[in-house]
């Protein structure tokens, strides 16, 4: 394995299973004599997880202008039909 010119290495599949590395997780480096460790980042204090980060970028991104009321009827209708179909 090589570290590209900038700087960047690819984390063997194997690793980033084992430790639950998924993209866009924050890492940590520990310097330890001649070698270095590797872990997930421990979240700082008021720092977001990764669930709350989701839900900001999906909030808002809603492109149907029903109301909560018109929405609820679509499904509750939907759910009618269903059980109508099975008896």
């Amino acid at each position: 394995m090589q570290i590209t010119s900038k700087g960047q290495v690819t984390i063997p599949q194997e690793v980033r299973n084992r430790l639950g590395l998924l993209p866009h997780t924050k890492v940590e480096f520990e310097l330890a004599g001649d070698h270095a460790r590797i872990r997930k980042a421990r979240l700082q204090p008021g720092e977001d997880t990764r669930g709350r980060l989701v839900l900001e970028v999906l909030h808002g991104s809603a492109d149907t202008r029903m109301s909560t009321d018109e929405i609820l009827a679509l499904t509750r209708s939907e759910s009618r039909r269903a059980k109508r179909r099975r008896a």
